[in-house]
């Protein structure tokens, strides 16, 4: 990173520059067995992509409310750096009746219908498949995504000191995520090349931090794992040897 970062969004910025290629998201299902890894480059297409779809198709504004009503997945972390360059505050789980626009799973469409904004779902499938039968009021993510541009530009400049992530009961800004995500990464000895597995929810501070922020700011990477209590001692181990992790949370 840069010192000058003070966003997520910032963040990728700086390690777009610095090294597309590397890996910045692995991500697991051990429910179902899939493995994505997303290089620099890949996950900030997404990312502009996704930021895209905000800004015009779903008309985001700064400052505007997006509730988050998704689990720890590669998806949801490009949702959260999308929303970061636009300057929408995310609120993890927060309530969809008071939000400007929702975005969820599979399993919460019933309490995602309570917002009178827009509303996207997304199927978590393999490969971001799209849902068998749109579901009734929503747009599909994976069917209005890849039509989007490959870069993204807001049309107002994001301000850092502005609310960008409310999480556990406390609303952080853009500036305070950076913060906190370089302060984890300091207190585990977190650093360029460095390889987290995290099998964390993204429901609280330390799961999304451990789970993307700190490898964000310090030039590492993410081995995040949904249902990780599948994996028995043995297969862990050897995810930890194939994928080069370096530090484990929890």
């Amino acid at each position: 990173m840069n010192a000058t970062d003070r966003t997520p969004a910032d963040l990728l910025g700086s390690a777009l520059a610095a090294d597309p290629a590397r890996p910045l998201v692995t991500f697991y299902d051990d429910a179902t067995g899939e493995r994505v890894e997303l290089s620099v480059a890949t996950f900030a297409n997404w990312v502009a992509k996704t930021a895209n779809l905000l800004q015009d198709d779903l008309a985001a504004a700064p400052g505007e409310r997006c509730a988050l009503l998704l689990p720890a997945h590669w998806q949801t972390a490009v949702w959260l750096v999308a929303c970061s360059s636009v300057g929408v505050l995310v609120d993890i789980g927060g309530d969809p009746a008071s939000a400007d626009l929702v975005v969820s799973g599979p399993d919460t469409l019933k309490e995602a219908r309570e917002c009178s904004g827009e509303r996207v779902a997304l199927s978590l499938q393999p490969l971001g498949g799209r849902f068998p039968q749109l579901p009734e009021g929503f747009a599909d993510y994976a069917v209005e995504v890849p039509s989007q541009g490959d870069r993204f530009a807001p049309y107002s400049p994001v301000d850092p000191e502005a609310p960008a992530l409310a999480v556990g009961g406390v609303e952080l800004t853009s500036a305070e995520v950076v913060e906190r995500a370089q302060a984890d990464a300091a207190a585990q000895g977190l650093g360029p090349g460095s390889r987290i597995l995290s099998g964390l929810p993204y429901d609280g501070w330390e799961g999304l931090s451990y789970g993307l922020y700190a490898p964000l700011a310090t030039g590492g990477s993410v081995v995040l794992c949904r249902h990780l209590d599948r994996l028995d001692e043995k297969g862990l181990a050897g995810r930890k040897e194939s994928e080069r992790v370096t530090a484990t949370m929890p």
